[in-house]
This record gives C-alpha cells, sequence and structure tokens, in this order.
C-alpha cells in the first residue's frame, strides 16, 4: 500500500482508503462485532486512511470508527468526516435516509461557520480524537438540493463556512479541507473564488460515468488540488454487472445504462478481465488521485476488492480504460 501527499498539507493517505458508510448500516444492518471485523480487514490489508461523516447512521458509523480507533496510535491513521450537517438529540427510528437502525439522532443541514464548528466538534467527541485529518464539505451542490435550497446553502458556506475551515488549517486544527460530493459542477463553481486542498468525488469519474473528465479533472490538475475517488462501482453495477435491478447512481439503473455496462462486460471480457476489476484499475490508475474509496461491511468482499486492486490489468485491457 503506497501513501500520497494531499497537496502542499503535512496529510497523507494510503492510495486504497475505507469507506465507512457500510458499518453505518447503509442499506443494511450489520453487528458492532461485524463492524470490528471489516475495519480490522482493511487495516491487516494495509488501508490507513478511513473516510466518515455524521450522515452515516446518524453517527453510528462514526461510533463504531472511533471504537476501532481506540486500540490503534492517532499517529498510525489518517481520517477524514465531513460537515454541513448538524446531528441533535431525537427519537429512536428503524431507519434514516437509507441507513438501518440509525443512532437516535435528528440530521439538520447547516453550512455555517457556527454549523460547522458544532458538527466537528460532536464528529471529534464520536470518533475519539481532538484532531481530523481531512474536513469535507458534504453533500453541497443541486444534485443533492435542488436549485433553490442549493443556493440557499451557498449563502453561509460561501460567506463564512469555507473560512471557518481555512481558519482551522492555519490553526493547525485540521490537516486538509474540501468538497465530498456527488458531482463536478459545483466543484468548479467553488474553486472559482476558494482554492481547495482535496475534493471526494463520489460517482463522476468511473468506468461508466467521465463526467468530471470535461471540466473538474483538468481543472484540479492546474490547481494542484488532488482527488479521492468514491462510488467506483456507480452505485454496484459496475460490481455486479448488467443484472436486472442492478442499481447506478443509487437507484436502479435504466435500460440505457445497463445496456452501456453491457457494452462494457463484452469488451473487457474479450481481454480475460472482470467488470469489477477493471472499475477498480479504472480508478487507481487516473492521475492526480490519491486514494481510491472502498467501501463494505463484508470483510470477504473487501479482501476480494483489496486482491483486484493489488493486481494491474493485462495490456489489453489497459488500453481500454483510455
Amino acid at each position: 500500500m503506497q501513501s500520497h501527499r494531499i497537496g502542499n498539507t503535512a496529510v497523507s493517505v494510503t492510495d486504497v482508503s475505507m469507506g465507512c458508510a457500510s458499518i453505518g448500516n447503509l442499506g443494511a444492518a450489520i453487528s458492532d462485532e461485524m463492524a470490528r471485523e471489516v475495519l480490522e480487514a482493511a487495516w491487516e490489508g494495509g488501508i490507513r486512511y478511513f473516510d466518515t461523516a455524521p450522515r452515516y447512521g446518524s453517527g453510528r458509523s462514526e461510533q463504531r470508527l472511533g471504537e476501532f480507533f481506540a486500540t490503534r496510535a492517532r499517529d498510525q491513521f489518517t481520517v477524514s468526516t465531513k460537515v454541513g450537517r448538524v446531528l441533535t438529540p431525537g427519537a429512536a427510528r428503524a431507519e434514516a435516509h437509507g441507513f438501518i437502525d440509525p443512532l437516535p439522532n435528528d440530521v439538520h443541514y447547516d453550512y455555517s461557520a457556527e454549523g460547522f464548528r458544532r458538527s466537528l466538534e460532536g464528529s471529534r467527541e464520536r470518533l475519539g480524537v481532538d484532531y481530523i485529518d481531512i474536513v469535507y464539505v458534504h453533500d453541497i451542490g443541486v444534485y443533492t438540493h435542488g436549485e433553490a435550497d442549493n443556493r440557499r446553502h451557498m449563502q453561509p458556506l460561501m460567506g463564512d463556512g469555507l473560512a471557518y475551515l481555512a481558519e482551522l488549517k492555519a490553526q493547525g486544527r485540521i490537516g486538509a479541507y474540501g468538497l465530498g460530493v456527488n458531482e463536478s459542477a459545483i466543484c468548479v463553481e467553488i474553486m472559482q473564488s476558494h482554492p481547495l486542498d482535496v475534493i471526494l468525488l463520489a460517482g463522476r469519474w468511473t468506468l461508466l460515468d467521465r463526467q468530471a473528465e470535461a471540466d473538474l479533472v483538468p481543472l484540479c490538475a492546474r490547481t494542484g488540488t488532488r482527488l479521492v475517488l468514491g462510488g467506483i462501482f456507480n452505485s454496484g453495477i459496475l460490481a455486479v454487472g448488467p443484472k436486472p435491478g442492478a442499481w447506478y447512481d443509487y437507484a436502479p439503473a435504466s435500460e440505457a445504462i445497463l445496456e452501456q455496462v453491457r457494452e462494457l462486460e463484452r469488451a473487457f471480457a474479450a481481454t480475460g478481465t472482470t467488470l469489477p476489476h477493471a472499475a477498480l484499475q479504472f480508478g487507481k490508475t487516473r492521475p492526480n488521485v490519491v486514494s481510491i474509496l472502498i467501501g463494505t461491511g463484508n470483510p470477504a468482499t473487501l479482501a476480494r476488492n483489496l486482491e483486484m486492486l493489488e493486481n494491474p490489468l493485462p495490456p489489453a485491457a489497459l488500453a481500454l480504460l483510455g
């Protein structure tokens, strides 16, 4: 496992990272024991960068990750979490935003400096750390909020939210900051007026979806903003293939997407390569990418993905990546 530095900061991340939405019970509940097992498997596999967020199980992911970190020296791992949502005590519920059996917290959007302060205070407590290496502004943009609500959220973000994160970084209270989003356009918009260290981009620079190549990727190359790639399987379809009911971009795939995936699967099969292997290696071989984020609640799935990341593609398959 190699490590890469985030721009001109002191933060380094392993080139494969653990996404911790699954240990927040995304889509299915797992036990505390299973969460520990998958985190142990990630550590044994060489992963030292772990990404989480308050939204993941309304704090459950951060809590479980904090319990794991309690058995590790602080200088042995890098952790990122997110701001933009603030948790407050609420009623217990069976499901919230796709997360099963979340902690009894309500989730509220707040992109102001005060909202960021409150969010980080709660995250540090759940994670059991005083210092967070990377802070991402979570889900700002039209993709999540729609046009009108996004304009409303952008006002506090550009007013004092990003300035607050810059101040924390200058004071040495965080190591780096950026955006954690599912769209390219908002990244380009914000970068016109505010520099970013790193962007966690989910699903927009993958074997199937290359939207980011039009504007964001070249902009990051010019500014030195590093990229962490999440959603490398586009919600699962690049892992399971073009099966009926396969998901793309958090919803069942359309027939047009299924046909695109069929074409990809046929092309890579002709080189003796599976679709998930090609999808993982696509991310790993992109320039300016410092880490590939993989997330699962199953140690066996994690081991399989790590093996595919360790094994390069044959030349014929590599040529298909572009």
